[in-house]
């Protein structure tokens, strides 16, 4: 706010539990879906304060220096306070927005959605802009594919607050990299356009400011459980002048190595002329009869996800139509805004305007859902518009495209899921989006963009998706194998995909520099190892299908790095390559070339198990796990804990669910519990089914109650306990015959009635 107007556009990322916005955005102003808890307002000389029972806010009125405190038990906490000098701009200086804060000792920042290096962003500058760095150093490359203005700042106790900038400029953070003389320890952020406008999230721990922040910009999109399965993926195959072939032997291996995969994304191939993209054409020389291709995957149980464009090169069929409808951004003399994109100059489509999104719809319908493609993949939709004249149609409110460059590729991924639900409305919808702003998981699924295939990727990647997860964006994965650059070797290959398998978007997706296609069976003697890992990635799909039913209904994020569940751990704040699967499991990747045991630090004071063996751990014990090649990916699960399983066999025709839970009970005497959500998987309305056990430890027994609730015809769970186990299992709940898990590792529990 400069003279007393707002300067940004209507807000799309503010969006307190919901599903969606409407058109135009959201008036910056409103307090719908808010709260709005009691506060009490003094006034102590220059100073005004502003309280509520958990965040309290003082403003010097001369000089507009906020501070901001949280509640910490029966204390208040500094959060977060101005820098006593020129704290703030908001155009006067060089028409940007400025925030200048006091960098505070011990102060840590994580967040800002996809960014590279160390998950912590202290000591470095960021510039939050969308751009395509295909093949990027994943240790240091920026921008990337992703920008949300969004710090959560940790101090050096462990409390936290977050902070959001809802701006949709280009803007750039700086966390100490800066230094000025004149104004002592500070960061900033600076936005190109608009105002600062700020959200300031109350903790005092981690887990409470993210799940708020997930909140704060709307309810995550609840996709098809397919979606959780194995992706296919290459560009060879649809580059290919053979492509509809191609695509044929991809099956054909599924089905040689027994290796089962729910979907293919299919790249953009398949809409060429030449050796360009044309987005929503069919080459019917590569793929003669498209639905008659997409039948086949369907037959073979893979859905197809196409994947899309929003630029159109000048010579594309349809230019003058979406040019005459003014449905592209523009230069000040009202012609098409020419940007390069791929080989050739193109422009890009304006969905900003409403007869852009309609003819979008449109287009996803009659060239890819009347056809039997089952989703679409949003790709290419950074936007990289540099022409400062460029504008933009602003929902009847024309202004420079710069102001709102990431709400395109938002309002790209929110047209093609309204196009698919239009479709089939009894059905959930699937989408997928390499660009986007904060906001993004209330439509889409994501992944790390065009990575490069070497060790360090795959470290680094990791910690890319934690900062997502932070970020709100917690269905994300990458393209395992690496996109760009070399072929994996054997080695590099299984070690990326033992760390896909527990990754809630698991896709093998490449355009080596060689040529090459990643595929599961591409060194013959990995292949058997490749083949036991896609199994188990099958066996735990009802656990990260729990994970993503808590995510969208309880903002949990599914990944996350140690310290969220232990902030008073000092040791889980150490950067490492270790993180957890929810609350309850340990991931501990191999990321280095070589290795065959991993030591891990184990967070907490809980104990652990290590999955594999059964060997229990004390929390904040260093461990040496195996991590052979040959093997499942290290795992430790924490004591009374339990994961959701299908032990049906997997593989490309997988047998019927056979429902199970893995339960680690207590080491010593205690009670514990474990609950877990399932349904239909598909369904818009489905019904759920809850399932529910507490159990006691004590002495030499073991006791569970099993409950359900809901309406599952088949109302049978197995139950599984680690190896090593030598205490009596005992369970009520039905007709159930008590066995001594000595004897048996798994009990088949059917309920009566």
């Amino acid at each position: 706010l400069g003279d007393g107007t707002l300067r940004s556009p209507p807000s799309w990322a503010i969006a307190p539990g919901a599903e969606d916005i409407a058109e135009p955005g959201r008036d910056r102003m409103a307090t719908d879906g808010f709260a709005c808890p009691e506060f009490a307002v003094a006034q102590g000389g220059d100073i005004l304060t502003i309280t509520t029972m958990r965040i309290r806010l003082s403003i010097a009125l001369t000089g507009l220096r906020c501070r901001w405190a949280q509640r910490v038990g029966d204390d208040w906490q500094v959060m977060a306070e101005d820098r006593p000098t020129q704290a703030y701009d908001f155009g006067w200086w060089d028409g940007r927005a400025h925030h200048y804060l006091v960098r505070r000792p011990g102060e840590r920042y994580f967040g800002l959605g996809e960014r590279s290096g160390a998950m912590d962003r202290s000591g470095r500058r960021f510039r939050l802009t969308n751009l395509d760095p295909m093949g990027y150093d994943a240790a240091t490359s920026d921008p990337l594919y992703k920008s949300i203005p969004y710090v959560l700042t940790a101090q050096a106790d462990g409390s936290c607050h977050g902070a959001f900038y809802d701006t949709l400029a280009r803007a750039t953070f700086d966390f100490g990299q800066e230094l000025d003389n004149y104004h002592g320890p500070y960061r900033h952020m600076v936005a190109d356009h608009g105002d600062v406008d700020l959200y300031m999230i109350a903790g005092p721990d981690p887990l409470s400011v993210t799940k708020r922040f997930t909140w704060l910009t709307g309810r995550p999109a609840l996709p098809p459980r397919w979606s959780l399965g194995y992706s296919g993926s290459t560009m060879t195959y649809t580059d290919a002048p053979d492509a509809q072939r191609r695509m044929a032997e991809f099956i054909a291996g599924l089905a040689a190595h027994d290796i089962g995969c729910t979907s293919f994304h299919l790249s953009s191939g398949y809409t060429s002329i030449g050796d360009k993209r044309y987005v929503f054409h069919w080459n019917r020389d590569k793929f003669p009869d498209p639905a008659g291709f997409a039948a086949s995957y369907a037959e073979a149980g893979v859905k197809l996800v196409a994947n899309i464009k929003p630029a159109l090169l000048l010579d594309h069929p349809q230019i003058d139509a979406v040019q005459g409808g003014g449905m592209l951004i523009i230069g000040p003399d009202g012609a098409p805004s020419e940007a390069q994109f791929w080989d050739a100059p193109g422009v890009y489509l304006d969905f900003t305007n409403p007869a852009t999104a309609a003819w979008w719809r449109g287009q996803v319908t009659t060239a890819l859902l009347d056809h039997g493609i089952a989703a679409t993949w949003n790709d290419n939709n950074e936007y990289e518009v540099w022409d400062a004249r460029a504008r933009i149609h602003g929902f009847g409110t024309p202004r420079a495209a710069a102001e709102a460059l990431p709400l395109q590729p938002l309002l790209m991924m929110r047209a093609s899921r309204a196009a698919q639900i239009a479709h089939a409305p009894a059905e959930r919808p699937y989408v997928v989006t390499r660009s986007g702003m904060a906001g993004l998981h209330r439509y889409a699924q994501t992944w790390s963009g065009d990575n490069r295939t070497a060790w360090p990727t795959l470290r680094h990647n990791l910690k890319m998706g934690l900062g997502l997860a932070l970020s709100g964006v917690s269905n994300s994965g990458h393209d395992v194998g690496g996109f760009s650059g070399p072929a994996p070797d054997a080695e590099l290959l299984i070690r990326w995909v033992q760390a896909g398998i527990l990754m809630p978007r698991f896709s093998i997706h490449s355009w080596n520099d060689d040529h090459t296609v990643n595929e599961p069976w591409m060194h013959a003697q990995a292949t058997p190892a490749i083949a036991r890992l896609m199994a188990l990635r099958q066996t735990l799909t009802p656990f990260f299908y729990d994970l993503l039913h808590r995510y969208a209904r309880d903002y949990e994020p599914m990944l996350r790095p140690l310290w969220l569940d232990h902030p008073g751990d000092s040791g889980a704040w150490q950067d490492s390559d270790d993180h957890l699967i929810g609350r309850d499991l340990l991931a501990a990747i191999v990321v280095e070339s070589g290795a065959t045991t991993r030591a891990v630090r184990l967070p907490g004071v809980d104990d652990w198990y290590e999955v594999w063996s059964g060997r229990p751990h004390r929390g904040g014990a260093i461990v040496e796990v195996a991590a052979p090649l040959d093997g499942p990916p290290p795992l430790l699960a924490r004591a009374g804990s339990g994961i959701f399983v299908d032990l049906a066999k997997g593989g490309f025709r997988p047998g019927p669910p056979e429902r199970g839970v893995w339960l680690f009970p207590p080491v010593g005497d205690g009670d514990f519990g474990w609950e877990a959500i399932e349904d239909d998987g598909e369904s818009v309305d489905a019904p759920l089914t809850r399932w529910r056990i507490e159990g006691r430890a004590q002495g030499d027994r073991i006791d569970l109650a099993v409950s359900r609730t809901g309406e599952e015809d088949d109302d049978t769970l197995t139950i599984l306990l680690p190896a090593g186990e030598r205490r009596r299992l005992f369970v009520t709940g039905g007709a159930i015959e008590m066995n001594d898990a000595r004897d048996r590792p798994g009990v088949k529990v059917t309920r009566a009635g």
